[in-house]
């Protein structure tokens, strides 16, 4: 089964931090890819911005590199290569000053008519100033986007201000606030099994689920993010902007329409009905905890004190959250929400804990009645899994199992996943918001969030620590067995 590949209107895309990290690894392999596939148009052009002057020739070379070191070598072919690279250019800018942006304007000023894309990849700190030059030398057309990575801030007043610089230049209709998360495949999946089959929806309330599980778990330290990442925390870092996006799809209502605005007011009222966590409740229904010396893949691994260089640091790298919804479809179903470094394996999934049966006509001898599970699994092997009970084959009586209804998309398509980016850039130029984040909705996280980081300073709550390769610290185990529930890795 394969997909129809359309090409997206002719645009300009100007990549700046064309030489970082987010650059080598994630764009630069996406945009190849979808030129492999016959995506981009002639007329697309990408435009690396870097401080360095690595003229044109310099910058062709880190491009082939990048796609040497991050695309599968499989999938690396010359020609593609070619055709791919014939469409790159580059241009050093001094982002903080003047120099380099009257360059840029010139390369930009041959396709005024086309789709005009910036994307800040780069820090934060520097969107406003961007922002500013960008309007200062006029290069803002109708047909302008504006991409901006998180982190949006490190609070809600941070994050208006980063909004309130970038709206001076461009409208809300040419922000696109990213989360990778959401260009996944089970991510939109979620929104299809939901609302386009009928089975599910009847079911998706708090008569009949028990309780949601959402993990985002990692089996790598901080690496060489240890600097940010000191400043930031699990909360800020995954908390803030995956975790509650996964959480708004879902347990959002349906929308009138699988349009941007449509499903974006409905992930921004799951957000205003969060209950509130704060000093009164932050002890009991949120862990922090942060990773000590261990072992992931029968390696010996540092603790986090040893990957950044420090004697001591009160930096959260797992978070554990038993957050509630205070509205007539979820009052009473807990959602425990859960992310961290070093643990047991790198696995994102939602888990949707159905409610036990109300009466068993089975007796004793045909054993226990485990509880429906429905388990979306984001990474690393996406796809979707029912557990359901069944009779045991064979003579002997009535003995019941649970087993899995497996669908691996890889298996079931006959292709791998497009990378999230490959989709999410698709969607810049074609002006598709609908997976991107509006200014409301990162307010509305914030205002969840503010509060509970706040506790934890006011009241000093301690970090638990964890074994490296562990699942966390014993008191996220403690926090929801208190309600008479498991982790998924922990149950039967």
């Amino acid at each position: 089964m394969s997909s129809r590949t359309i090409q997206v209107s002719p645009f300009d895309l100007v990549v700046f931090g064309g030489t970082g990290d987010l650059a080598a690894r994630k764009l630069l392999p996406a945009l190849y890819q979808r030129d492999r596939a016959g995506q981009l148009p002639d007329e697309g052009r990408i435009i690396g911005v870097a401080r360095k002057a690595l003229g044109h020739d310099g910058y062709l070379k880190f491009v082939r590199k990048s796609l040497h070191d991050h695309v599968k070598s499989v999938e690396v072919d010359e020609e593609a290569l070619t055709r791919f690279l014939a469409r790159i250019d580059f241009c050093a800018v001094d982002v903080t000053g003047e120099s380099g942006w009257p360059e840029l304007a010139e390369i930009l000023a041959a396709g005024v008519e086309r789709v005009r894309a910036f994307y800040y990849a780069v820090s934060p700190d520097l969107f406003a100033t961007i922002s500013t030059h960008i309007q200062q030398f006029n290069l803002v057309t109708p047909k302008s986007r504006v991409v901006v990575e998180k982190p949006l801030g490190t609070d809600g007043e941070s994050a208006r201000a980063v909004n309130a610089a970038i709206s001076c230049v461009f409208s809300e209709h040419q922000v696109f606030r990213i989360d990778h998360y959401l260009g996944k495949e089970t991510v939109q999946n979620l929104m299809a099994l939901r609302f386009a089959n009928r089975m599910f929806e009847p079911l998706w309330n708090s008569m009949h689920i028990d309780h949601i599980q959402i993990t985002v778990a990692e089996e790598l330290g901080v690496g060489e993010r240890g600097g940010y990442y000191d400043g930031s925390g699990a909360m800020r870092d995954m908390v803030q902007n995956h975790i509650l996006q996964l959480l708004c799809l879902t347990a959002m209502e349906p929308p009138d329409a699988f349009q941007a605005d449509s499903v974006r007011d409905e992930k921004l009222k799951v957000l205003k009905s969060l209950r509130r966590i704060d000093e009164r409740n932050a002890e009991q229904c949120t862990i922090r905890g942060q990773y000590r010396n261990g072992s992931v893949g029968g390696q010996p691994t540092q603790s986090y004190l040893q990957d950044i260089g420090q004697d001591e640091s009160d930096t959260e790298t797992f978070v554990a959250i038993r957050a509630e919804i205070a509205n007539w479809r979820w009052a009473g179903v807990p959602f425990f929400l859960r992310t961290g470094k070093r643990l047991g394996n790198r696995t994102s999934e939602i888990v949707v804990n159905f409610r036990p049966i109300s009466h068993s006509i089975f007796d004793h001898t045909a054993g226990r009645i485990s509880q429906n599970r429905l388990i979306i699994r984001l990474q690393p092997d996406e796809g979707m899994t029912l557990e359901v009970m069944i009779k045991d084959p064979g003579p002997g009586g009535m003995r019941l199992r649970r087993i899995p209804l497996d669908m691996s998309f890889v298996e079931t398509f006959g292709v791998s996943n497009p990378d999230a980016y490959e989709r999410l850039l698709m969607d810049v130029i074609r002006g598709n918001q609908t997976l991107f984040m509006r200014h409301d909705e990162v307010a509305a996280a914030w205002r969840w969030i503010d509060p509970i980081i706040a506790a934890w300073h006011n009241t000093s709550q301690r970090v638990h620590h964890y074994a490296g390769g562990s699942w966390g610290p014993s008191a996220s185990v403690a926090l929801i067995e208190r309600d008479g529930r498991t982790w998924l890795e922990d149950s039967d």
